[in-house]
């Protein structure tokens, strides 16, 4: 696998890179808390309010399977803001992006239910969905290249963090606001109309993110391939990603897997699964959101630093070998009841594994695709990795359990086996390089 030099563009100033990563953060904040937001509640909410004609755990698989549309649009996102990205700039999609997922997560809010317009419910609700998918294709692309292209040579790592931080925060606020109101509310309020409050608030955030957003210069980078027209692709960016580094694709996707197996599984799967097979209280995995986000925020910069500081592929490498180790004692941590067991292994699932390889994601996808097709190649790929590792990572697992006859067995060898994958692979590519 070829891989681009990093190029030589003049360096941003200390405060343009501080403002490229705190905007890519903010608008990451808002894409993030909107997407992760239909995921908690669709594991809680959407199988009795958008699909009460079948049982329960069909309910369930069909409201997860609606999460995972959401997944299979990212590509397409990635694939028309990566286009214009590459051509018109980094900025004004990002404020296209953040726009677009506001108004399609608010509208979620307001959509009524199968008991009040019938089918029609659930087809507006996967319609919203896509839009969702849509925009936070775009979104990740923009806001990764703005703040790498945009950072001091030897920190990149460090000031791009911001926009996995802001998945972080982004699943701190999504479950905050559903436990607050789970909390306040009883169960038939928030079922009634508590759960649409979350999405509204949506539209605050989307505010505050477009007057950061606005106020932000062009990254260097782009700007030195724009004024060269030797630099310009002749073919659409995303052809010339493909033909120039074909297999930078595939290893994007295999260092993807700890990453959304990791996180998917225990904010999203594990709430369903534990409610569902274990009678384990609703709040506990919510409350867990809580506390992986919140870790998060501290652990996301700092491995980020040590990544720029002794090496981004020893962080990687390290997150993916304990991805793998921590598969089968969480789920056995959940089979036992153990609050205190089930909270070690997941906070070492989702602020060990995944926020150790995702610390360094940013810098190291930007560097393998030129500066000209850069958005349109790290987007893309990024995006189709989604597809595969992470929509439907809820849906497949419950699928599982339920093949298995609720045994959790075969979702922790698909756990530890998509860890084992990213470490294999990153081990690989890193080493070449």
């Amino acid at each position: 696998m070829s891989v681009s030099a990093v190029t030589t563009a003049p360096a941003a100033s200390i405060s343009q890179a501080r403002r490229a990563a705190i905007g890519s953060f903010v608008g990451a904040v808002v894409d993030w808390y909107d997407f992760l937001l239909y995921g908690i509640v669709a594991a809680l909410v959407f199988n009795a309010q958008f699909f009460p004609n079948v049982s329960p755990a069909a309910g369930t698989l069909a409201a997860l399977a609606t999460f995972g549309v959401g997944f299979l649009f990212r590509p397409l996102g990635g694939i028309v803001f990566g286009h214009f990205g590459d051509r018109l700039g980094r900025k004004r999609m990002l404020i296209i992006t953040v726009i677009l997922m506001g108004i399609a997560t608010a509208l979620i809010g307001l959509l009524p239910t199968y008991a009040q317009i019938g089918v029609w419910a659930p087809i507006l609700l996967v319609t919203l969905r896509a839009i969702q998918g849509f925009a936070v294709g775009g979104e990740w692309g923009g806001a990764a290249l703005m703040a790498v292209e945009s950072a001091p040579r030897g920190r990149r790592a460090f000031y791009s963090s911001g926009v996995q931080v802001g998945y972080g925060v982004g699943l701190l606020l999504a479950t905050g606001s559903v436990s607050l109101l789970s909390h306040f509310l009883d169960d038939a309020d928030f079922q009634a109309w508590g759960w649409r409050l979350p999405f509204l608030f949506s539209v605050v955030l989307v505010l505050i993110a477009l007057k950061i957003r606005t106020s932000l210069e062009e990254s260097p980078e782009f700007v030195e391939a724009v004024e060269k027209p030797a630099e310009k692709p002749a073919k659409p960016p995303i052809l010339e990603a493909l033909k120039r580094h074909p297999g930078a694709f595939a290893t994007i996707i295999a260092m993807r897997l700890a990453e959304l197996f990791t996180m998917y599984i225990v904010t999203t799967f594990a709430l369903s699964y534990s409610t569902g097979y274990l009678d384990l209280s609703r709040d506990l995995f919510l409350h867990i959101g809580l506390l992986v986000g919140a870790i998060s925020c501290v652990t996301i910069p700092l491995f980020a630093f040590l990544a720029d500081t002794l090496g981004r592929r020893r962080v990687y490498l390290t997150g993916a070998l304990i991805g793998v180790l921590a598969a089968f004692p969480f789920f056995m941590a959940l089979e036992s009841g153990s609050i205190v067991w089930i909270v070690v292994f997941a906070v070492a699932l989702a602020n060990l594994a995944h926020d150790m390889v995702v610390s360094v994601q940013q810098p190291i996808f930007a560097e393998l695709f030129g500066a000209s097709y850069r958005y349109s190649g790290a987007g893309v790929g990024y995006q189709v990795a989604s597809v595969v590792g992470g929509g439907f990572t809820p849906f497949i697992a419950t699928a599982l359990v339920d093949l298995a006859g609720g045994s959790w067995t075969p979702v922790a060898v698909y756990l530890a086996a998509g860890c084992l994958l990213s470490l294999v692979g990153a081990a690989w590519m890193l080493r070449r390089r």
